[in-house]
């Protein structure tokens, strides 16, 4: 295997492995069983995502050593992830959730477009057949999920392409910040944010839980922390061309978490979707950067 294939190969295992732990922590919701709000989830675990940054940085030298320069482009950062969060929870209580989904995955699509425009990548032909097959098991998914079998309604599905768009946006950034600030830097300035920007909405939404639950709910933000340094270090380790395609093993995981955590069943085109986004990986995994 050349150089170039093991360099890529590292980066997709890298984000391979944060896809797998923020399944989980994105499934926190529905272990919750509605006893917890989207906002009120999101805040505790920036709580605990952020004391176990702090606890991090002061083992590296303090806050001091972990100073940025580019402190507007981590806050809008923050504000992409978490508007993309707002927007794909709205529209998925305003359409068919299988609707929202299907459309928030082009994200993937246009995070390989925003690394041609603004980072000047060129994929190659197996970059572009790896594309092409993820996006295509991630559709196959979709569509054996109900997707696209009715009316789209205008305002919800235009706020599901918004939510995507935000989140390709955060994707860019991810990739321009991890070439010069370290991932703890990078990691401290979001949890900061985020925290900042979800206590509003989550105070206003609060609903009564159990101490247990909400203790359980910051103990996600240590796994939040070991998610984001994998996606950090994968993002920095190859183009966005390869990378970004690879966020759509989220569908092969959710779908194994339904299976075996929600006694969901795996239908013909789940598999070979997931076939598909598996051979799509592949492919970019030997692909090399023109």
């Amino acid at each position: 295997m050349s150089s170039y294939s093991s360099r890529y190969t590292a980066a997709i295992l890298w984000v391979l492995l944060s896809t797998a732990l923020w399944t989980l922590i994105f499934a926190a919701a529905k272990f919750a069983d509605g006893s917890m709000g989207t906002f009120q989830i999101t805040l505790l675990r920036y709580i605990g995502a952020l004391l176990t940054a702090l606890m991090l940085a002061r083992a590296t030298g303090g806050l001091a050593a972990h100073r940025s320069t580019r402190t507007g482009s981590h806050f809008v950062r923050a504000v992409c992830g978490s508007g993309a969060a707002v927007a794909v929870t709205w529209s998925s209580a305003h359409m068919l959730l299988a609707d929202a989904t299907a459309l928030s995955m082009t994200y993937g699509v246009m995070l390989v477009l925003l690394g041609v425009v603004f980072l000047g990548e060129r994929p190659g032909y197996l970059m572009l057949w790896g594309s092409a097959l993820s996006l295509g098991g991630a559709a196959v998914v979709m569509v054996g999920k109900g997707a696209f079998q009715g009316v789209l309604p205008l305002g919800p599905a235009l706020i599901a392409v918004v939510g995507a768009v935000l989140m390709a946006v955060e994707g860019l950034l991810i990739r321009v910040l991890g070439q010069t600030e370290r991932p703890l830097t990078v990691i401290l300035h979001v949890c900061f944010f985020g925290l900042c920007l979800m206590l509003v909405p989550a105070l206003l939404n609060w609903q009564p839980a159990s101490i247990y639950a909400m203790l359980l709910c910051v103990g996600l933000g240590p796994l939040a922390i070991l998610a984001q340094y994998c996606t950090i270090r994968g993002y920095r380790s190859a183009p966005l061309s390869v990378v970004g395609p690879v966020d759509y093993s989220w569908l092969i995981f959710a779908a194994l978490l339904g299976f075996f955590a929600f006694g969901e069943s795996l239908g013909t085109a789940t598999l070979i979707g997931c076939a598909l986004i598996v051979g799509g990986g592949v492919t970019l995994s030997r692909a090399r950067h023109t």
